[in-house]
C-alpha cells in the first residue's frame, strides 16, 4: 500500500534548514518519493501550528522508512537537527 511522509515543521535556522531542503528533496525523490504539498497554503484546526508542512507519497510504509534512514537523507536531516523543530510520520494509505 502507498504511504505519506507527512512533515510538520517551525524553522528555526533559516540557513541551516536550506542547506537541508537543498539535499532532501534529491533524496526522497532517489528512494521513490514524490511531493505532493511542499510549504504550501494550510489552514490548522486542531493541535501546534507549524508554518512549513511537506507532504510525500511514497510506494509502501517500508519504503518511505528506508529513505529516512539512508545515507543520502541522513546527511540532509543533519542540516536540519537545531535548525528547525519538527514532527515526521510516515501514514499507510488506504488506496
Amino acid at each position: 500500500m502507498p504511504a505519506l511522509w507527512i512533515a510538520n515543521v517551525t524553522v528555526t535556522d533559516p540557513e541551516a534548514y536550506g542547506k537541508y531542503a537543498e539535499l532532501a528533496g534529491p533524496a526522497i525523490a532517489l528512494h521513490g518519493g514524490t511531493f505532493l504539498a511542499r510549504a504550501a497554503r494550510f489552514v490548522q484546526l486542531e493541535g501546534r501550528e507549524r508554518p512549513r508542512n511537506v507532504v510525500a507519497r511514497f510506494a509502501s510504509v517500508e519504503a518511505a522508512v528506508a529513505c529516512y534512514h539512508s545515507p543520502e537523507y541522513q546527511a540532509a536531516l543533519s542540516h536540519a537537527r537545531g535548525a528547525s523543530e519538527r514532527e515526521l510520520m510516515v501514514i499507510e494509505t488506504t488506496e
